[in-house]
């Protein structure tokens, strides 16, 4: 399993599978090759649904958000 992470907090905000995490890694841009943190906006996160990312994905990612435009978070193993 995948721990998500926000950058800002350091709080865990759910776990994804390698699938889920394999998912994000080939939708979201990157600055780095190796990067292991991301920075999804809303239009981001209904751009990842408009090409079919799992639910449970995107409900973690949509609750870590709450009522902002944007989070940042990355990602260990667990």
């Amino acid at each position: 399993m995948i721990t998500l992470k926000d950058i800002s907090s350091n709080r865990r905000i759910g776990s994804i599978s390698y699938a889920q995490l394999q998912f994000l890694d080939d939708e979201v841009a990157k600055e780095h090759r190796n990067d292991q943190d991301y920075r999804v906006s809303r239009e981001t996160l209904n751009i990842l649904k408009e090409r079919g990312a799992d639910a449970s994905l995107t409900t973690i990612i949509e609750k870590a958000m709450g009522d902002q435009e944007l989070i940042e978070f990355y990602w260990i193993k667990s």
